[in-house]
């Protein structure tokens, strides 16, 4: 079995530069009212489409399939640069880039070149894995159940959905008859499917991660996959996604407090000069802001750097090398990640003063995003990790699991 050529290998790759003269101006369609939707709970819907009909869910897909045949590392250079326009937004994708990721990989044949026509075509992929309640760590209690005409019926509810209110199909975890783990693809335009946008969060409150509801809804017996075998370096890529949204709420804040200082009337008595933007302390603020931005950016994407060459193996010895070296390399780069991006969000008020808590400006926003986004796959655990690999030569964890007992042994 022949496994798909990746676009990291593939003949056509385009430049930086004309990725970001493609999508850049969609992404500035997409800042505008970035702020108001914020307030008014105005799910970002309008902006997916947009995206979708520019071809931006296919950007890794290959040219000779309908695609810009980017690589992982201008894919998250993408990802930072929409996520300083709207960090919802590329949370959002997350699950869909992951099940390209998994399509581009599989080995060729009808079922991969069916799922490359739809990417193509501008269709969404949501994400439905966790649930809550009393649900064991490890443990699922969606079901597939065989239908008389070959086909599946799903029946489940999850909860942490995001983007599944967008998508088109939702790739969701369940477990068949024989006790099998898979992953199923359902299609959302079905009466049995509902999504609901009761995600509570104070931060992110736009990314549509609330609950599926799955009542016996179909699924083709083709879109069923074993869970085992999805892309290897998939928790780091999920993980990068994340730092990629801090990445770019840390370059919003910068964008925001040069904004807001630059055009900034009013002074204080005891400060340090007669105009605030040209306060030497006001403006060693912003430039350690600009650096935590610059950094977060830079980690972010030498990470993904360490994907491409993931992707891009063949030898199971380098595939299983490799995929160790880019889950620690993206755990280094989530620990120091979410402080600069957290840093970045609290310090721009430094310059700004009690003005710049006003609940019209949606300041706020920044810290409350990247709050909510670095609260994922908790930091604490990853610094463990990492030092564990570094002290006992240690492997990293490649499964995450949430519930209510303690996690299941790992081989």
């Amino acid at each position: 079995m022949t496994r798909g050529q990746t676009p990291t290998r593939a003949q056509t790759v385009p430049t930086d530069r004309a990725l970001l003269e493609k999508y850049g101006p969609v992404f500035e369609s997409v800042a505008e009212g970035a702020a108001e939707r914020e307030r008014d709970r105005a799910l970002p819907f309008e902006q997916l489409r947009e995206l979708a009909a520019a071809g931006f869910g296919a950007v890794r897909v290959p040219v000779e399939r309908g695609g810009d045949g980017a690589t992982l590392r201008q894919l998250f250079l993408l990802l930072i640069r929409l996520a300083t326009a709207d960090p919802h937004i590329p949370q959002a994708l997350r699950g869909h880039f992951a099940f390209v990721e998994d399509r581009l990989r599989a080995a060729d044949g009808p079922d991969r070149d069916r799922w490359l026509r739809r990417f193509a075509a501008g269709e969404l992929v949501g994400n439905a894995v966790t649930e809550i309640g009393q649900v064991e760590v490890g443990r699922t209690g969606t079901r597939l159940e065989a239908d008389d005409d070959g086909s599946w019926r799903i029946t489940g509810r999850k909860y942490y959905t995001t983007g599944s209110i967008f998508a088109d199909w939702i790739d969701a975890s369940a477990i068949t008859p024989d006790g099998a783990e898979v992953a199923a693809l359902v299609a959302t335009a079905q009466d049995d499917v509902l999504v609901t946008d009761d995600w509570d969060g104070f931060g992110q409150r736009l990314t549509g991660s609330g609950t599926a509801e799955f009542r016996g809804a179909r699924v083709e017996a083709d879109q069923v996959y074993d869970f085992s075998n999805r892309f290897p370096y998939q928790t780091a890529f999920y993980q990068l996604t994340l730092n990629a949204v801090l990445a770019g709420i840390a370059a919003a804040a910068e964008q925001d407090v040069v904004a807001q200082l630059r055009g900034r009337s009013r002074v204080f008595s005891h400060g340090a000069a007669p105009e605030s933007r040209n306060d030497p302390q006001l403006l060693e603020t912003v430039g350690r802001i600009s650096a935590a931005a610059a950094a977060a950016s830079a980690l972010t994407l030498s990470a993904a750097a360490v994907l491409d060459e993931a992707a891009a193996a063949d030898d199971p010895a380098d595939v299983t090398r490799l995929k160790r070296e880019a889950e620690l390399e993206v755990s280094r780069a989530q620990i120091v990640v979410s402080e600069l991006a957290l840093r970045a969000a609290t310090a721009l008020f430094d310059p700004l003063g009690a003005s710049a808590t006003a609940s019209s400006k949606a300041l706020d926003r920044h810290w409350r995003n990247a709050r909510t986004v670095a609260s994922h796959n908790p930091v604490a655990f990853k610094a463990r990790i990492v030092g564990d690999a570094a002290v006992n030569d240690a492997d990293p964890p490649y499964e995450w699991y949430v519930g209510t007992a303690a996690p299941r042994p790992t081989s």
